[in-house]
């Protein structure tokens, strides 16, 4: 089915010429020389993309066909087209659903990479649509699962705050689950249907920060080749997840900072403001409170952050649920390897129960998934689980430290030694050292950074 583009413009050269741009790319065009014109044709036909020019002579405004547009079909995108100076009015649209505008005079890559970032957004929030529909329609709370009382408590705080549009803290160790929770947030709340947008700030060098999360222009630096939008546009009208945003550089922080307060941002060389209509969640597994103290952490966006805070237990403090989450597990790989569903011994789960987890629900998965793959029978026994001897840790040194500390450096050790020999299996190469370990490319690149590692397996 061909994509159908309304084309608004009461300049007749210009009119003729993006349908004609338009049809060499494709689409299905229909034009419209005044507003009464476009107005009709939203109401006999059902389109794609709409672009209008703000001013359409005598008559209806291409204000007035953004709202006939929105009112008749709130998903079609709309792209403005302004003239100059009218940057004021533009924002305005973009406030009242307009998905971007473009100012006068314009060349046609510029338009090109308009309209199809515009589609692109719209065919993505239908797929988030459909996704979240389902995952509503089976899981309720998607991948979150808990019966204990401190998962309720978690539960209770995602349905009162998901139908505000507060910014929440999300406070968790790694791998207990703060993206679900994010994930929930967004699925339970009026901003549903529009994407959800997940940044690793620890993963996203100091460099490429600010272009990754506010875009750049054209020419802004060197290797800018073309305009790209950042993760705040891209999740206009949603949410972002700005995950552990206790790794992000100060000067980025103060830009973060300005967004919250002020609701908009500027491209990485551009000078026209841009709206941020995005629901802000942020997570982090880090002191945020020491960080201040220390200096390294902005106090102003610390509180901006917190306003409403949930804190996400880790497994070994709410080890009820391990069965719940055993199961769950076990039904998505046997459905992703299209076999029967194993069943989990006595004996296999109370090792499960015995275990430490300091990789929490995370590491928890990798261990079923992975027994499920390799136990030779239908029912994972205990000697099909993987989750690696207890570190040996030399007591000489130790004094009087407590035995958390003696268990935190014990972690540590263990984890820096099993890192450091895959690293060195793989040949530095962390992106197939991650896939061998079963872990996240960017969980592992956070994980080396926390113990000081190199590629090479070197501290």
């Amino acid at each position: 089915m061909s994509t159908r583009v309304l084309v608004a413009e009461d300049e007749r050269a210009i009119q003729l010429a993006l349908a004609g741009l338009l049809r060499r790319q494709g689409y299905e065009v229909e034009q419209a020389h005044d507003g009464a014109e476009a107005l009709r044709k939203l109401q006999e036909g059902v389109f794609d993309l709409v672009i209008t020019d703000l001013a359409l002579g005598e008559g209806p405004s291409g204000m007035d066909v953004l709202r006939a547009s929105k009112e008749a079909r709130p998903e079609t995108p709309v792209v403005m087209i302004t003239a100059y100076g009218s940057e004021k009015v533009a924002v305005q649209a973009m406030k009242s659903g307009a998905e971007d505008y473009v100012p006068k005079p314009f060349d046609n890559d510029e338009i090109r990479l308009v309209i199809s970032r515009a589609l692109e957004r719209t065919r993505l929030a239908r797929e988030h649509r459909l996704l979240l529909e389902r995952v509503t329609r089976d899981y309720g709370f998607a991948s979150l699962i808990g019966a204990g009382p401190a998962m309720r408590a978690v539960f209770s705080q995602i349905q009162k705050v998901a139908e505000t549009d507060l910014t929440v803290l999300v406070r968790g160790e790694s791998g207990s689950g703060k993206e679900l929770v994010a994930q929930a947030i967004h699925q339970h709340g009026p901003r549903a249907a529009r994407p959800f947008v997940a940044v690793n700030c620890a993963a996203i060098s100091r460099e490429l920060v600010e272009s990754e999360l506010f875009g750049h222009e054209k020419g802004a630096f060197t290797g800018a080749s073309a305009r790209r939008i950042g993760r705040f546009e891209a999740a206009s009208g949603g949410t972002i997840f700005l995950d552990e945003i206790g790794d992000m550089p100060l000067e980025t922080q103060a830009k973060v900072l300005r967004v919250l307060e002020e609701r908009s941002f500027e491209r990485v060389g551009g000078n026209r403001p841009i709206v941020a209509d995005v629901r802000v969640v942020a997570a982090t597994h880090r002191d945020l409170e020491g960080e201040v103290a220390r200096g390294r952490y902005r106090e102003d966006l610390y509180y901006r952050l917190k306003v409403v805070e949930i804190v996400v237990p880790p497994l070994r403090e709410r080890l009820e649920d391990l069965p719940a989450l055993v199961n769950r597990f076990l039904e998505r790989i046997a459905t992703r390897l299209g076999r029967d569903k194993r069943s989990i011994s006595a004996r296999a789960m109370a090792r499960l129960a015995a275990h430490s987890w300091p990789g929490n629900v995370r590491e928890l998965r990798h261990a079923v998934e992975q027994a499920a793959v390799l136990a030779s029978d239908d029912v994972i026994d205990e000697a099909d689980l993987r989750l690696g001897a207890p570190a040996q840790v030399d007591a000489k040194g130790l004094g009087t430290a407590s035995f958390s500390e003696a268990k935190r450096r014990a972690i540590e050790d263990f984890e820096r030694r099993f890192l450091t020999s895959a690293l060195e299996r793989h040949g530095g190469n962390i992106s197939q050292t991650a896939d061998a370990i079963g872990m996240v490319r960017q969980s592992l690149q956070q994980k080396m950074k926390e113990l000081g590692l190199r590629a090479d397996g070197k501290s």
